[in-house]
């Protein structure tokens, strides 16, 4: 059994999706949000999408940061990650504009403050604001914020997001075929929309980064921080602190500030593709939980994928692995390694794409390809061999 199985996670969420398939799939099965007629407006020509997601046990790393450092603004990432996670999920069907979004956070009141609910909610509006400067609109409606001690250790950062489009501007995932190449944009960097470097670790994960990575100090200082049924040797089993220092492209950052990257969202760049390569875009996944194995869930017919020219793989996921000793196959289901977006296309619009992502200084490349076959499957290869799922 993998350390992240024995955490009492699952990458693949096989019993999620066994008590969801019997409910309405929606007018598109294999699209990557759940897509339904126009309930709010009655148009037949228009869709209603509502979609929730959240920055996951990322905001336990928040916790931990903020009380060793005392820096209540790292909570700002947390607001961002709870809404990229939302975003990004909505800019694979198509949707990149006049949205709303409403938070959800449960607190235990005795250890989260009201400093650190100021930040999260401020933080929200300001990334709202920064997007809207791309182009993007949503609009901010408030939400529930709980005092649920006896549910929640430290705090959850979680939302909903909701939009109206024409159905005609959609992106179903029915174009994806034999012969398509995926172009993989990067999740790491420092895009032009970015202030700083972003480590691409994203919000999908983080109880394997958070355990595999930091030391037995955090689980003997911090109990509330992890499930203390656990067994010790799955527990913070790293030998890092959060301020330890490590040097990615000759810049030095903090352990802490890797694994808080605030999530990047492809808003500004996808907003562009879709306004001028529409029709070229097949289909498009945002590698989030299940890593690059997402792709799996939404094809429309029985085809092989293959990867076998990924964008390097970013320094926090080596960190990672080095701590964990977990194989490449475990690797690619829980982490991104490298990409959180990917788009199905044709060869002759895979290099505008490109083109269109260095704009924004985001790296892109043709990572794979799609081919005929008799069952679905998944290859990756690369320098660490191939490597083969079924499904």
């Amino acid at each position: 059994m993998s350390l992240y199985a024995q955490r009492g996670v699952s990458a693949q969420k096989e019993e999620i999706h066994e008590a969801i398939k019997h409910l309405n799939q929606g007018l598109f099965a294999h699209a990557f949000c759940k897509i339904y007629p126009d309930f709010l407006g009655g148009d037949e020509q228009m869709i209603n999408v509502s979609h929730a997601d959240g920055a996951g046990t990322k905001s336990i790393l928040a916790y931990l940061y903020w009380k060793e450092t005392g820096d209540v603004n790292i909570w700002k990432g947390i607001a961002q990650d709870a809404v990229a996670m939302n975003i990004d999920d909505l800019l694979c069907v198509g949707i990149y504009n006049n949205m709303v979004f409403a938070s959800t956070i449960d607190r235990n009141k005795h250890l989260i403050n009201g400093a650190v609910i100021e930040q999260i909610i401020n933080g929200t509006q300001a990334f709202f604001n920064q997007l809207a400067a791309h182009g993007v609109h949503i609009h901010y409606l408030g939400g529930e914020t709980a005092d649920v001690g006896d549910v929640v250790r430290t705090i959850a950062v979680n939302g909903t997001i909701t939009a109206r489009w024409p159905k005609q501007k959609l992106i179903t995932n029915h174009k994806i075929s034999a012969g398509n190449v995926i172009v993989g944009f990067a999740s790491s960097g420092k895009a032009t929309y970015e202030t700083t470097y972003n480590s691409g670790l994203g919000s999908n994960g983080l109880t394997s980064a958070r355990h595999d990575v930091l030391s037995k100090h955090y689980a003997q200082l911090y109990p509330e921080t992890y499930e203390t049924g656990l067994p010790s040797n799955v527990v913070y089993i790293g030998n890092k602190k959060l301020t330890d220092e490590w040097v990615v492209n000759n810049e030095t950052y903090t352990i802490g500030q890797l694994l808080l990257s605030p999530t990047r969202t492809y808003a500004p760049l996808v907003k562009q593709l879709l306004e001028e390569q529409f029709n070229d875009i097949y289909g498009m996944i945002h590698c989030s939980g299940g890593g690059q194995t997402k792709c799996m869930k939404y094809l429309p017919q029985t085809l092989k994928v293959v990867k076998n020219n990924l964008l390097p793989i970013p320094p926090i996921f080596q960190l990672i692995q080095q701590n964990s000793g977990a194989d490449y196959k475990e690797m690619f289901q829980v982490f991104n390694m490298g990409h959180r977006l990917e788009i199905f296309t044709n060869e002759k619009a895979a290099q505008k794409m490109i083109d269109i992502a260095k704009q924004f200084n985001i790296d892109a490349a043709i990572i794979g390809h799609t081919e005929a076959a008799n069952k679905n499957n998944l290859v990756i290869e690369g320098n660490f061999g191939s490597i083969e799922y079924t499904y």
